[in-house]
């Protein structure tokens, strides 16, 4: 099933749940792909996971935002928000995981130092698309190279 047919059987189902939160989160998610089918990239899988991702650390950014400003209340909105949205994408990979790919990107490039990150990180970010947050693994190539 399509991700866009698969919202709207979730939305009429948070409808007859009387899920607000939930329902709010999927509308969004709706929202969204209805701006990617006018958008000049288009709509497909890969611009579908790009807003999805996005949406998700708008939500966690904003969080922290208001868990500075001492607002629990709705930071927990948004997370909730964003857990609801994550449901959607790809498992993520594990530390581990994105390790040993990493790991074996290097070797593949044939990186050696701090310097070669650029490389690396041009591969690792098509192979790991969707299923690892940049920042992991960015944090990961360094670690990697500095060794």
């Amino acid at each position: 099933m399509a991700l866009e047919e698969k919202i709207n059987a979730d939305i009429k189902s948070a409808m007859l749940a009387k899920e607000a939160a939930k329902l709010e989160a999927l509308r969004a998610v709706k929202s969204a792909i209805l701006l990617l089918k006018t958008s000049p990239e288009g709509y497909n899988d890969d611009t579908e996971l790009k807003a999805l991702q996005k949406m998700v650390k708008q939500r966690k950014e904003t969080a922290e935002v208001y868990k500075t400003q001492n607002r629990p209340e709705l930071a927990e909105v948004e997370l909730s928000q964003a857990s609801i949205i994550e449901a959607y994408l790809p498992k993520q990979m594990s530390e581990d995981e994105i390790r040993a790919e990493v790991a074996k990107i290097i070797t593949s490039v044939g990186a050696a130092s701090p310097a070669d990150m650029g490389k690396v990180m041009g591969v690792a970010t098509k192979q790991l698309a969707g299923k690892a947050d940049g920042k992991v693994v960015s944090g990961m190539v360094k670690e990697l190279l500095s060794k």
